[in-house]
């Protein structure tokens, strides 16, 4: 009987053990994916601020920012005459 005992409370034990495992490892999954969300959110405006500063400064820009607003306006061109061609194709 003692060593029942013995293998139930080490079955117990090792069960216990792994569900507090599991749960460490949900509880981080979480965090990352919320840290995730934080970093998304980041890029985002990020991507709006410079958006914003583009339409208001992009004829203008400080040096700093001069050759990132040329290769917006060389790409916006690239785009503008590859729909013109999508268009042709088209026939419209």
């Amino acid at each position: 009987m003692d060593f029942i005992n013995k293998v139930e409370e080490t079955i117990t034990a090792k069960g216990q053990m792994v569900a507090g495992k599991a749960k460490e490892i949900a509880e981080v999954a979480s965090l990352k994916s919320q840290i995730g969300t934080c970093e998304e959110i980041i890029k985002k405006n990020y991507a709006e601020i410079g958006r914003i500063y583009y339409e208001n400064f992009g004829d203008n820009a400080e040096e700093i920012f001069a050759k990132q607003c040329r290769a917006i306006k060389n790409a916006q061109a690239g785009i503008h005459d590859l729909e013109k061609k999508i268009r042709e194709i088209k026939g419209l």
